[in-house]
Formats: structure tokens, sequence, C-alpha cells
């Protein structure tokens, strides 16, 4: 019985996100994901670069190639200091195109200010599209993010992210999962409401009015007076809804990634994302009260459990039941894992991952909720970039690769 407040807050998030998201998105149909063919505004793409070696390269390359009027696009790379040969390959990408700009910042002044700085260059462009430099990105991405700008409220639009290196080992196919569910299911109830709370800096279009408008915030973000690199594009993305603009996500518009290939890089991602989970959904709080009865019920369940989860999975160690608690994970990861099976049968056999590669989430799940939430209460602080330069993380594929428990959030723990 102790644990039936905890088993509670499991029944509404799963509900929310996994019953109620999908149900309005399929009641509400295309009026969530309304477009416009005639909008065609100066785009500026902005990528922050730190560390990423030869994946620089083939990021600007993608991006030189969207299917969108060269005359309306512009690319700017922001080079954060980087200790190996990032801004070298930047330069080589850049050659001959006139219309990409390499700057180096005098210090390393992390990824928000990367971006800050970027846009305030880009003097002529109405949108700004932040991709993280570690990506390749689909030739019709930009044009599909652009389209969703149907309303003067919609401040910022996301686009979805693939995992290129699925095949590589068990991690790399357990996160393709994830990432099918963070992102085909987890933000359906927000999507349904135009209240996104996170939207990730992989691939996210902005008003770069919003931008500005929003700069002396994101420019002081700090904890206890130290500067925070972390958690940028969650952070943005609250206080655009803060504001009173709306977000938008589109399944439309994609690129891809590389996942960790190793404990190492996961956890240090999973690290960074938890830190990034706690700051803003603590920090929300002040204003959760002015979203939608829906999504602030959502928002302080998520949080609620986030908190009470690791304190769950503790007790069940110290009491001998882990094992208990172990088979329910198993139980619903393995259920998602036949979902997944289902969903993407229609994929080709690269495209694709077995459902039963979704099933050490299960194990996983516990260990790092139960070590990382209280490591990142302890270290909300932190200035680092985390995985940046980590070897862990697999080199961007060419081009041409890419275009052929208790869970609280089982498929996305944090970003995308």
């Amino acid at each position: 019985m102790e644990l039936f407040p905890i088993q509670l807050l499991f029944i509404v998030v799963l509900m929310n996100r996994y019953i109620l998201g999908p149900f309005l998105r399929r009641l509400r149909g295309s009026s969530i994901d309304r477009v416009d063919d005639t909008y065609r505004p100066r785009v500026a793409i902005v990528i922050p670069l730190f560390n990423e070696g030869k994946g620089i390269f083939h990021a600007i390359r993608s991006l030189l190639e969207q299917d969108y009027p060269s005359d309306l696009l512009q690319i700017v790379v922001v080079d954060d200091c980087s200790n190996d040969d990032s801004y070298t390959w930047a330069l080589k990408a850049a050659e001959g195109h006139a219309n990409v700009l390499v700057m180096r910042n005098p210090e390393n002044m992390g990824k928000r200010k990367g971006i800050n700085r970027g846009v305030k260059a880009a003097v002529d462009a109405e949108i700004i599209v932040s991709v993280d430099s570690d990506v390749i990105v689909d030739r019709s991405a930009v044009r599909n993010l652009v389209r969703r700008f149907v309303s003067s409220r919609i401040a910022a639009v996301g686009g979805r992210t693939y995992v290129t290196n699925r095949h590589q080992n068990w991690l790399t196919r357990m996160v393709e999962i994830k990432f099918h569910f963070a992102q085909q299911w987890l933000k359906d109830l927000e999507r349904s409401f135009r209240q996104v709370m996170c939207l990730s800096g992989c691939l996210t279009a902005y008003r770069r009015h919003v931008l500005l408008e929003l700069e002396p915030i994101l420019e002081a973000r700090s904890i206890a007076g130290i500067p925070i690199k972390y958690g940028e594009d969650r952070f943005l993305t609250r206080q655009i809804v803060k504001h009173d603009y709306e977000t938008v996500y589109t399944l439309d518009a994609f690129c891809f990634t590389a996942a960790p290939a190793t404990l190492a890089g996961y956890f240090s991602q999973q690290l960074r994302w938890r830190r990034s989970n706690l700051v803003d959904l603590l920090g929300g709080l002040s204003h959760a009260w002015r979203l939608h009865p829906v999504i602030t019920i959502h928002y302080v369940s998520q949080l609620a459990l986030l908190l009470a989860y690791p304190v769950v999975i503790v007790h069940n160690v110290l009491t001998g039941e882990f094992l208990d608690i172990l088979s329910f994970h198993f139980l619903v990861i393995g259920l998602l894992g036949i979902i997944y099976r289902l969903e993407t049968r229609h994929l080709p056999e690269d495209r694709r991952v077995h459902g039963a590669c979704f099933l050490p989430m299960a194990l996983l799940m516990p260990v790092t909720y139960a070590l990382f939430t209280p490591l990142a209460l302890l270290t909300l602080d932190s200035g680092s970039w985390e995985t940046r330069g980590s070897p862990s993380v697999a080199p961007a594929p060419s081009t041409a690769e890419n275009r052929s428990g208790l869970p609280p959030n089982p498929a996305g723990e944090g970003s995308p």
C-alpha cells in the first residue's frame, strides 16, 4: 500500500503519454499539423560547434543540398573554441559557398551563447533553424519546418531525429526503439495543444525576433551564479511557451544522428539529460499553472514521478523486492517492444531493429534513475558540454548513407 501514490503517478503519466496523447492527435487530425506552402521567408541555419571533427563537414554539406531556395538560405557555423580540427573542417566545407559563414568564439562560451551569436550575425533572416553539429539533415527538412509557421503565435517548430548507427550493437538498437517512442508517441499530448515543452536542438526552427526577445533570459541562465551549458533546447522551449507563444512538432522534418555506442557514452548522455529534465521541470513550476490543464497535470506528474522513482528503486533493493519491480519493468518494456515491431513492420530491414532489442532498457532504467537522478541533483551547476568530444559517440556518416518497471518515461527519458 505504501507504493500506491507512486503507482497512481505512473498510471497518470502512462495514460497521458500512451493513450490520451495519441487519441487527441487522431481526434484533431490535420488541424494540429497545418501547413502554408506559400510562406518563403529568409532562413539562417545556425550550427553551434564544439569538438565534432570531420562530422561538421558532412553536416554543412547536407545543409547546402536543402530543397529550399538558395538565395533565401544562409548557414552560420559558430565554433566554441574546439580543441580538435573541427574549425578546419568547417572552413573546408564552406569553401566556394558565399552563403556559409564560419565564426569562432574568442573563448568557450557554451552552446546557447554560441547560438545567440549566430542569431545576431544572421541579420536578414526571419527564421532561424538550429541544427546540432553532429547531424545530417534530410534535404526537405527546412522546407517542412518553415511551412508549419501558419500563425504569428507559432514561435518554434521542431523536427524528429533518426539513429544512423542503429545496427552497430545492442545499445544503439535499444536507443533506436527509444527514439521511436519518444518521437512517435510521447509528444502527441503536447502537440495537440501546441505546447510542446521540449524541441530538440538537433533540428528546430524559431522566429528570429522571438530569440532576440528572449536573449537576455537565455544569456543569464545560471545556477548558483554558475553559467550552465546543458539542456539549452529544453530551457528555450519552456521560455517560449512561458511567454505565450506556441510550439509545434512535426514528423515530416527530420535529421540523422549517431547514438552513443558504449555504456560510458550512454551514461554521460543520460546524466546530462537528467540534469536538464530536473532543472526545467523544477523551474517550470512557477508558471505550469498557465498551461492547458491537461498539460499542467501531465507536467507536474512527470516531475513527481521523476523524483520519486529513484526512491522506489532503492526501497525495493533494501527490502529485497527488486526482482519484483524488475519483472514489472520487463513486462512493460517487452510490451513496448512488440508494439514497436508492429508499427515498423512496413519499413525496410535496414531501417528497423527487432523489438526484443528494447529489453535491456528494463535493466538500464532502474540503474540509471537510482544513480543518476541523485547525482544530477547534486551537479546541477555543471558547466560541461558532457558528451562533446567523447570517443563513445560514433562519427557522423556520409550524406549518401542518410538519404536513403515503473518507468516515468520508458521510451524518452530526456531529449529528443
